[in-house]
C-alpha cells in the first residue's frame, strides 16, 4: 500500500504564520459541574496547571532561528483551560515570526495565553529539574484484581478513621483518553495527605478505573482530588499528575486543600 493511503502518510496542516486564534479555550465550569462544583462557587482547592514546552522556536530580528524551552503556569481559578493540541499549534505558529529579543517572545506568549485563559498566565523560559526519585511510596506492586476501566469509581476509595497517616503515595498507572482526539494520556500521580489512612489497594483500583475515561488532564486531577476529599476526609491533601509528553508538551496539574503546601516543581524521567 502506498504511504499516502496510510494514516501515517496523511498531511497535517500546520500554521504558516503567527495566529493566536488557534488557542482553543474550554470553560472549566463544564467539567466541574459534573463534580458538583457550581459555576461561580468557591473552589474546594487551590492549584495550578504547569505546562512544559519542549519545542519552542522563532526568528530573531535578522531572520536567524532561535529555540528555547518554557514553563507555562495557568491558575486553576482561571475560567478557561487551554486545549493541548491548540496550544501546540499556537506555539508552532511562532516559528516564522520575527522578534526583537527573547523577552518579546515570552511576553507575547504570556499575553495570548492570559487572554485565552481569562486570567494572568505566567511564562518563563527553561524547565524545572528532573528527579529520578522522590519521597513518595509506590503502590503499583500491590497484588489486586482489576476489571473496571470505563469510568472513575470513587466507591473503591476507603480510609481507616482509627489510623491517622501522614504520607505520600505514588502510582504510574494513571491513564485516560483525550475527549477531543481519543488519544491515550499517561501520567504518574502523586497523592500527599494527612488524615485517615487511605487503603492503598482501593486507591490503586480507583486510579486504574480511569483507564478508558474521556477527560482532560486538569479535569481528571480535580476528580481525583474531589473523590479523595469526599470519601477519605483528609485534613491535608495535595494531588499532582505528571503527564507524559505529546506534541512537544506535557502538563502537570496539581490541586491542594487551602493551607496544604504546593508540590515542588519537578519533572519525571518519563517526561
Amino acid at each position: 500500500m502506498a504511504a499516502h493511503h496510510l494514516p501515517l502518510g496523511r498531511a497535517v496542516d500546520y500554521p504558516r504564520g503567527y495566529d493566536p486564534s488557534l488557542l482553543f479555550p474550554i470553560p472549566r465550569a463544564h467539567g466541574r459541574a459534573e463534580l458538583g462544583i457550581a459555576d461561580g462557587a468557591v473552589l474546594p482547592f487551590d492549584g495550578m496547571d504547569r505546562w512544559h514546552a519542549y519545542e519552542l522556536g522563532w526568528l530573531d530580528a535578522r531572520g536567524k532561528p532561535a529555540v528555547a524551552t518554557a514553563t507555562i503556569t495557568v491558575p486553576a481559578a482561571s475560567p478557561q483551560l487551554v486545549e493541548s493540541k491548540s496550544l501546540k499549534l499556537y506555539l508552532n505558529s511562532l516559528n516564522a515570526e520575527r522578534f526583537d529579543d527573547a523577552e518579546a517572545v515570552r511576553a507575547r506568549i504570556a499575553g495570548d495565553l492570559s487572554q485565552a485563559a481569562g486570567t494572568p498566565v505566567e511564562v518563563a523560559f527553561g524547565l524545572p529539574p528532573m528527579t529520578a526519585h522522590d519521597d513518595a511510596t509506590p503502590i503499583d506492586a500491590i497484588d489486586i484484581d482489576c476489571d473496571t476501566y470505563d469510568a472513575p469509581r470513587p466507591e473503591f476509595l476507603e480510609a481507616d478513621a482509627g489510623d491517622i497517616a501522614n504520607e505520600v503515595l505514588r502510582s504510574d498507572l494513571l491513564k485516560s483518553n483525550c475527549p477531543v482526539t481519543g488519544q491515550p494520556d499517561w501520567a504518574s500521580v502523586r497523592i500527599a495527605y494527612r488524615g485517615p489512612r487511605i487503603d492503598r489497594a482501593g486507591l490503586l483500583r480507583y486510579l486504574v478505573s480511569f483507564r478508558e475515561h474521556a477527560g482532560f488532564h486538569e479535569q481528571c486531577v480535580e476528580r481525583i482530588f474531589v473523590d479523595l476529599l469526599a470519601r477519605c476526609r483528609p485534613a491535608a491533601l495535595a494531588v499532582e499528575a505528571r503527564y507524559t509528553r505529546r506534541g512537544g508538551l506535557d502538563i502537570n496539574p496539581w490541586r491542594v486543600l487551602p493551607g496544604t503546601p504546593a508540590p515542588a516543581a519537578r519533572r519525571d524521567p518519563r517526561q
